[in-house]
């Protein structure tokens, strides 16, 4: 059984830095890309950060570019996203999603590619 847990959301005033993280169980070489999303109250989920799991490459949506870094640990069991210069259009509720079919080298950053899902972490930003 797939499971995906995140941590770390909370509130931060805008120019902090926060640390989510999601431990998954069940997906140990079976996950082809992995990564975070964002769903805004009145907005559509989008991807924020990905990561290919086996080879590593990496997806940042523009809007976090250069502030926020998608790690996975060396058993690929586990990711982290590091937020900097956080700022209140962040304020979200933060998904960690896995994607175990297809191929192991894309990066799909649409939700509807990924079949896994936590239960979201809320990270809100005060001005």
């Amino acid at each position: 059984q797939v499971q995906l847990v995140e941590s770390g959301g909370g509130s931060v005033q805008a120019g902090g830095s926060l640390r989510l993280s999601c431990e998954t169980s069940g997906l140990t070489y079976n996950s082809r890309s992995m990564g975070w999303f964002r769903q805004a109250p009145g907005k559509e989920r989008e991807g924020v950060a990905l990561i290919v799991t086996q080879i590593g490459r990496t997806y940042d949506a523009d809007s976090v570019k250069g502030r926020f870094a998608i790690s996975q640990d060396d058993a690929k069991n586990s990711l982290s996203l590091h937020m900097n210069s956080l700022q209140p259009e962040d304020t979200a509720m933060y998904y960690c999603a896995a994607r175990s079919g297809g191929d192991w080298y894309s990066l799909p950053i649409t939700p509807n590619d990924y079949d896994y899902w936590g239960q979201g972490t809320q990270v809100t930003v005060s001005s």
